[in-house]
């Protein structure tokens, strides 16, 4: 004989189900950990920038000084008399000029100097301090974000979890009540064929009084077999009704497994991946790019001889990549990144009917089910797409703020014939005050009305998400009952 087959008891199933989803709790902590990190070592690229441009710029006024006193010390030895000498001279010597020419490049470079370290303090450091408050404040903003779609996903992970109990109960239940059945059907069995026996055994060669008596048993036997019948039709009934709630459960833990997966599924690879791009990353790899084209635009228009040095700084600028960026974040934490294994059907004491049961008495339920729910996505998409309108078109308005270019400083280097560098205009367009209080006044606003819809768009495409699984399954299982149908149909007809 064939060892019966074994299967899991509950406290093994459960024991499952807690390790997975603790392992995916615990892949959430570490998401957010690494979000941390990443916010943390951002800052510090910030600050590092600050104080490295802080540094450089008064390395630079140094210089300019240094040039300054240099000019100084040999234009001073031109207003001797002999230079006035060669001064009234029509024709100025060569190498005078050049000397001339040499000490007013000096003088030239010494204003650059001075020019360029306004930029660095004045410019570029403050742009870094913005960005620096701007991640900081993204960042928080992304995490409440974050958390709340973890909130969820952990939600859904729990009411699977309630559905499943719900499911061994009522299984449990019709196994009991199918137990017990069969056990009215063997002592239905057994009370009959006693009666059968003993009524053979007596035959009529006895008087009258013997054969009262005899009738008399006959009525107790009688009478213990309809009681028995009568306690099979309460066990059947009982049997009957648990069965049908035992299918239900199952129906519902499968539509919560599907609608689980499907949740789990959308978090790893579509909700990080906007998290980070449309929520973490907002405006910071642009924000950056500006900061440091305004260095480039600087360093190029001071000397074009340095190009060579500054293309690998402006190759590194336009490389300057949110998607790349996000892409190897992930690829160094795969681990903490990667979609879980799918949630498995886990059949509960042999019952391995892993898919819908689409049969009467439960079919009607399901099409109506299925066309509610195909009525209320109909309504959430309509209503989805419109929140995400306007999601994009308030996204493209802080897109246009943070890519505005206003990085070109050539006109900081632009001189007139007497060698004046033109006034420089910096504090008076990108960071003059009121203009800077109007910009992030409106920035901030923007940005407040995005995360607003951005989280009413994900929470409806959470709940999308959901219902379109559990609207997939019934639909194919009720399209498939049918054709099971049409199939029995036709089969019939053929025999006929």
């Amino acid at each position: 004989m064939t060892s019966p087959a074994k299967f899991k008891k509950d406290k093994e199933i459960i024991a499952e189900y807690d390790t997975q989803v603790k392992e995916i709790r615990a892949q959430l902590t570490e998401q957010m950990k690494c979000l941390d990190q990443q916010c943390e070592l951002r800052v510090q690229l910030l600050q590092d920038l600050q104080d490295f441009f802080r540094k450089k710029a008064e390395i630079e006024m140094d210089y300019s000084r240094n040039l300054e006193k240099l000019a100084e010390r040999f234009l001073a030895k031109t207003r001797s008399t002999k230079d006035q000498q060669f001064k009234k001279d029509q024709n100025v010597l060569s190498p005078v000029n050049c000397w001339n020419l040499l000490l007013n490049q000096v003088k030239r470079e010494s204003r650059d100097h001075t020019t360029l370290s306004d930029i660095y303090l004045n410019n570029i450091i403050p742009r870094f301090v913005q960005v620096s408050e701007d991640s900081g404040r993204l960042f928080k903003k992304s995490k409440e974000v974050g958390q709340q779609l973890q909130d969820d996903l952990m939600k859904v992970l729990n009411e699977l979890y309630s559905v499943m109990k719900t499911y061994h109960m009522y299984n449990a239940d019709s196994i009991s009540a199918q137990s017990k059945l069969k056990e009215a059907e063997k002592q239905e069995e057994k009370q009959i064929g006693k009666s059968v026996k003993q009524e053979d055994r007596q035959t009529p060669r006895s008087p009258d009084s013997t054969a009262n008596v005899r009738i008399e048993e006959k009525h107790v036997r009688r009478s213990s077999v309809k009681k028995i019948e009568k306690m099979k039709e309460k066990r059947q009934a009982k049997y009957t009704e648990n069965k049908l709630k035992a299918i239900k459960a199952r129906n519902e833990y499968l539509l919560a497994l599907e609608a689980t997966n499907a949740s789990v599924f959308k978090y790893y690879i579509h909700d990080l991946s906007d998290i980070i791009d449309q929520c973490c990353d907002l405006g910071y790899h642009a924000s950056l790019n500006r900061a440091l084209r305004t260095f480039l635009s600087a360093e190029l228009n001071l000397e074009q001889s340095k190009h060579e040095g500054l293309d690998a700084i402006e190759n590194a600028v336009e490389n300057l990549d949110a998607t790349s960026d996000k892409q190897r974040l992930m690829e160094m934490y795969n681990n903490v990144f990667c979609p879980p294994m799918k949630f498995e059907f886990q059949p509960h004491m042999g019952d391995m009917a892993s898919q819908l049961c689409a049969q009467q008495p439960v079919q009607s339920e399901l099409v109506q089910r299925c066309q509610q729910l195909q009525s209320r996505l109909s309504t959430l998409k309509i209503e989805n797409e419109e929140v995400k309108k306007t999601m994009e078109a308030t996204l493209q308005t802080i897109q246009d703020i943070v890519t505005v270019e206003d990085f070109d400083v050539s006109d900081c280097f632009q001189y007139s014939n007497s060698m004046e560098s033109v006034k420089s205009t910096v504090s008076e367009t990108f960071m003059s005050k009121p203009s800077i209080a109007k910009r992030r006044a409106n920035q901030q606003e923007t940005e407040q009305f995005y995360f607003t819809k951005m989280k009413e768009y994900l929470e409806g495409r959470n709940l999308i998400t959901k219902l379109q699984a559990k609207h997939d399954l019934l639909q194919k299982t009720l399209g498939e009952s049918q054709r099971t149908d049409c199939n029995l149909a036709r089969i019939s007809v053929s025999s006929c």
